[in-house]
Formats: structure tokens, C-alpha cells, sequence
């Protein structure tokens, strides 16, 4: 039981990446206010977990929502030791197609949100010596031509991170960060299909993309979340983490075609 005991916060834990953490989190030992938007989702990830979830529906748009989300955490549990930054806006835009609305939206749930969120949940974390841990993107170092203002946020928020590490690592608070790469969620799977890919289009993604056959899956993000939510991972902060199915830096992708 690795995170026996704690009260852990996941943002857009109602799918995904979220709600796998959510789960991995529970079955080691936590409880878990799962915050997210769709209330018919976030019923049914809290009636699977049973009374260790409580689900908080909440806009992060609304700059206000962060002190919402830790009161709705506190009043179910009464403590606050861990926090996932997961939820976000993942939507294509490119130099021409970007206009101001669409910026705005973007930077005040990828990057407002998690700030606010936890200049709020701070004291608490604070009192826990507690962790928290930020699901980027390896778009966060230059990302893809249509995924500007995302790209945009993901650096942003990485940057969070290490600043935020080396702020407060006096007030043993830890801030670890997390750079997925391409991840098989209900929700890209849907995506790619709304963009003209066939329903079988994840056992043919080109070695390039996915050297080992496959991409990586919601579970497998979750076990890394786990180790840095926990106390094995005492006391690094700071760290920004690739999971991904190559190097980053320095990458020379396989360029072979598959038969």
C-alpha cells in the first residue's frame, strides 16, 4: 500500500490518464477527490471506487475554481497530501488558425488552473510535507506544427514545475513533473478516429511513433504518478520525467516501413 493513508486530489479524473491514477491511487491505499466536468462520468469512477473517491465537478475556466476543489477535498477527507495536476485542453491550433479566444481558453485551464489550484491547496501541502505531481507533454520542447497553443501551455507548465521545486523545497513540499508521450485514451482514440483515421488505426501506428508495436497506456502513467506521489520518491523534486517510447533529446526516429 504505497500511498496508504493519503488524501490524494486528481484533476480530470473522471477519464483517461486521470481516472487511471485515480484507481492506481485507491488500490494503494489513498483517497481521492476526483475533480472533472461530466457528472455522469465522475458517478461512475466514484461508484466503482466505493467511499475511498469523492467526486467535485468544477470548470477550471472559472479562476475561482482552485479554492473550490481543495474545500471539497478537505470537507470529504480532512487533509490534503498529494495533488495531480492532469486535466487540460487538447485541441489543434496552428499561427493562422489561433485567435485570441481560443489562446485564452487554453492558457487559463492548462496553466491558470493548476497555479491557482495549488497556491490553494499550498498550506496543506505544506502541513503534509506533501507532493505534487503535474501531467505535461513532450510537446512542452517545441511540439507539433497544429498543436501550437497547447505546445504553448505545456512549456509553460513545465516550467511551473521546476520553479515552483526550487522555491519550496524549504518547506518540503515536492513538485515532480510527468512529459507523456503518446498515450491510448478513450478520448485520443475517439479523436483520431473524428479525424479520419480508421477504428482499427492503434494496431497500425508506424514504428516511428511506437517502436515497441503499441502506445503507451493510461495504466502505465499511473504507476509513475504513484512513485512520485508517495514517499519512495522523498526528497527529489524538480524532476521532469519522459515517458515515452524514445529519447527526447537528440532523437533519430526509425524510419522503416512496416509490412
Amino acid at each position: 500500500m504505497r500511498l496508504k493513508n493519503k488524501v490524494i486530489i486528481v484533476t480530470g479524473g473522471t477519464s483517461g490518464i486521470g481516472q487511471a491514477i485515480a484507481e492506481r491511487a485507491v488500490a494503494e491505499g489513498a483517497q481521492v477527490l476526483i475533480h472533472g466536468i461530466e457528472r455522469k462520468d465522475g458517478e461512475a469512477v466514484v461508484a466503482k471506487l466505493g467511499a475511498s473517491a469523492s467526486l467535485h465537478l468544477d470548470d477550471l475556466v472559472d479562476p475561482t475554481c482552485g479554492s473550490r476543489i481543495v474545500a471539497a477535498a478537505l470537507k470529504a477527507f480532512g487533509r490534503i497530501d498529494g495533488l495531480v495536476n492532469n486535466a487540460g485542453i487538447v485541441a489543434r491550433s496552428t499561427l493562422e488558425t489561433t485567435d485570441v479566444a481560443f489562446f485564452d481558453r487554453m492558457i487559463a485551464v492548462n496553466v491558470r488552473a493548476p497555479l491557482f489550484l495549488i497556491q490553494a491547496a499550498f498550506p496543506h501541502l505544506k502541513a503534509s510535507e506533501g507532493s505534487v505531481v503535474t501531467i505535461g507533454s513532450i510537446n512542452a520542447y517545441s511540439g507539433q506544427p497544429a498543436l501550437l497553443a497547447y505546445s504553448m501551455s505545456k512549456g509553460a507548465i513545465q516550467t511551473m514545475s521546476r520553479n515552483l521545486a526550487n522555491a519550496h523545497g524549504a518547506d518540503h513540499v515536492r513538485f515532480n513533473h510527468l512529459n507523456v508521450g503518446w498515450v491510448l485514451t478513450t478520448r485520443e482514440y475517439h479523436h483520431q478516429i473524428e479525424h479520419g483515421m480508421p477504428s482499427d488505426w492503434p494496431e497500425k501506428v508506424p514504428p516511428q511513433f511506437a517502436p515497441f508495436g503499441r502506445l503507451i497506456l493510461p495504466e502505465e502513467i499511473a504507476s509513475a504518478a504513484v512513485y512520485w506521489l508517495g514517499d519512495e520518491s522523498r526528497p527529489i523534486t524538480g524532476s521532469v520525467v519522459e515517458l515515452e517510447q524514445f529519447s527526447i533529446f537528440g532523437r533519430n526516429p526509425d524510419k522503416r516501413i512496416s509490412k
